[in-house]
């Protein structure tokens, strides 16, 4: 009998230990990818979920508030048998790290666990925490012993951000690789959950007619663009202290970018790929003061209309100071010193309250030389883009010329696109299915690594500096529903440049 190609390896028995249980993310995400893999009988034969809060609660009540989370938040129908197996096996623990007998508790409640004892030891930590209590978590689980693998393995799953500045990222990495090893370490980026981001490396180095031309010599520039409708919302409080640039370039942005850029790997394994990845982040030109001020667009939302809703200016958001310098919008132009990319510039966008919500990586080839056609219209010659769509919609773009029937020789541009869900038939998923599985099986090649994270803030710190340093000059305004300010596009027009207009 032919084995599938398409299967997969049941996971090894292992006690899922949940922090922050209680919050928005375990209900909206982290639940409903355990039952979506539950359905496709891609958990463990032997498998438990210890959830873990600071307010205490039974298992009952923690399992009907999860229950009511699956009938809200799950991406497809719920079959209540398949919840039922999966909640039967919850159980809670109150803990938090400033009461450390807490923890001790904790590991005491694990060991006692039927369930726990079956799975050979084999624990999963996910902090679904804020990010104040990573370390602080990190470190209770070392000082009891419960990251120790003894013949068993131990993981720990951190969300983002991870750091808020090159240093703060370099001194979580240190405490953590102090009680750990980096082989443990899972930090987590839902963007590489998405097929069509994983989709990238396929299209570069599975196909031939790609890779010969993904070089300097054929490529104009490089987009990559997350537009999101919504506004800040009631996170006020969390974005004001961070903002777009934080929020999303070192990780999301940074992880498209890098796989675009990244040289073809050795092998595909996940110490190669990550080592491509992090080669490039570490190659981005860093600025001075001046050009990283040049280079960057920094801007705040104000009122306008999204479809039916009015939106509020940023700094009249709840828990925004009034005088607030954080940018809801961010532009940057950035140049990779290495031999494939050199004076190729990576153009990076992101913003909330936008007129659009996208998410795309467009690769503009150069311009055909246009002599032999200087007897036609050439003014509606078609730019050449390779466009990768990963939302609203998963696709694959590719815009060239073509000549308009008729006796005369007139061209106009014309489209090839491929779309996901015309080809393969697909669950609708929540992005983490993958990402949760690869934990378990400990495959982290879709996970970043020390140098990768430190890489990235080490590109986005001059940005920072030069923008503390600025104070409010240079921030700019966009009305919420529009394109973003109007300083983006010059970013563009200044190269002779534009950004491609959403289709």
């Amino acid at each position: 009998m032919t084995k599938d190609p398409q299967a997969k390896r049941k996971p090894e028995n292992c006690a899922f230990v949940i922090f922050g249980v209680t919050g928005d993310l375990t209900h909206r995400l982290v639940m409903p990818s355990l039952y979506n893999l539950a359905a496709e009988h891609l958990l463990p034969e032997k498998f438990c979920v210890v959830g873990v809060a600071r307010k205490s609660q039974s298992d009952d009540e923690l399992r009907d508030s999860l229950m009511k989370g699956l009938r809200q938040f799950a991406t497809r129908p719920i079959d209540d048998d398949t919840a039922k197996r999966l909640l039967e096996c919850v159980t809670f623990v109150e803990a938090d790290p400033k009461d450390p007998p807490s923890f001790d508790r904790l590991r005491e409640h694990l060991d006692s666990l039927e369930c726990a004892q079956e799975t050979g030891g084999n624990r999963l930590f996910y902090l679904a925490t804020p990010p104040a209590a990573f370390a602080p978590t990190a470190r209770q689980l070392g000082r009891t012993g419960m990251m120790k693998e003894n013949g068993a393995w131990r993981r720990l799953v951190i969300e983002k951000p991870f750091g808020t500045d090159l240093a703060s990222a370099k001194a979580l990495n240190a405490e953590l690789l102090k009680i750990m090893e980096e082989h443990q370490i899972y930090r987590i980026d839902h963007y590489l959950g998405k097929e069509t981001v994983q989709n990238i490396l396929v299209l570069r180095f599975a196909n031939g007619m790609f890779e010969p031309i993904w070089n300097r010599n054929h490529i104009d520039h490089v987009q990559i663009t997350v537009e999101e409708k919504l506004g800040v919302g009631h996170r006020g409080g969390f974005y004001d202290a961070t903002g777009a640039l934080r929020d999303m370039v070192p990780n999301h942005l940074f992880q498209l970018m890098s796989l675009v850029a990244m040289e073809p790997p050795a092998r595909f394994d996940a110490h190669s790929v990550r080592s491509e990845k992090a080669e490039v982040l570490t190659s981005i030109q860093l600025p001075s003061r001046e050009d990283a001020l040049k280079n960057s667009v920094r801007a705040q939302y104000l009122s306008g209309r999204i479809g039916d809703d009015n939106v509020p200016d940023y700094r009249k958001t709840e828990d925004v100071k009034r005088g607030s310098t954080t940018e809801t919008f961010v532009a940057l132009k950035l140049m990779i010193d290495n031999w494939r990319w050199a004076g190729v510039p990576f153009y990076l966008r992101t913003g909330k309250a936008l007129g659009h919500k996208r998410t795309e990586v467009a690769i503009k080839f150069k311009q055909a030389p246009l002599s032999m056609f200087s007897g036609t219209d050439v003014d509606r010659l078609s730019q050449n883009f390779l466009t990768i769509g990963i939302a609203p919609t998963e696709t694959i773009e590719l815009q060239f010329n073509a000549k308009i029937p008729g006796p005369s020789i007139t061209i106009d541009g014309v489209e090839m696109k491929f779309k996901y869900g015309d080809y393969f038939r697909a669950d609708p998923s929540t992005g983490y299915e993958t990402l949760i599985y690869d934990c378990m099986i400990g495959d982290n090649i879709l996970f970043q690594r020390a140098d990768g994270i430190e890489a990235g803030w080490q590109a986005v710190q001059p940005f920072l500096d030069a923008w503390k340093s600025a104070g409010t000059n240079g921030i700019e305004t966009y009305e919420a529903g529009s394109d973003g300010p109007a300083c983006a596009d010059e970013l563009l027009r200044r190269d002779g440049r534009s950004w491609r207009k959403f289709s």
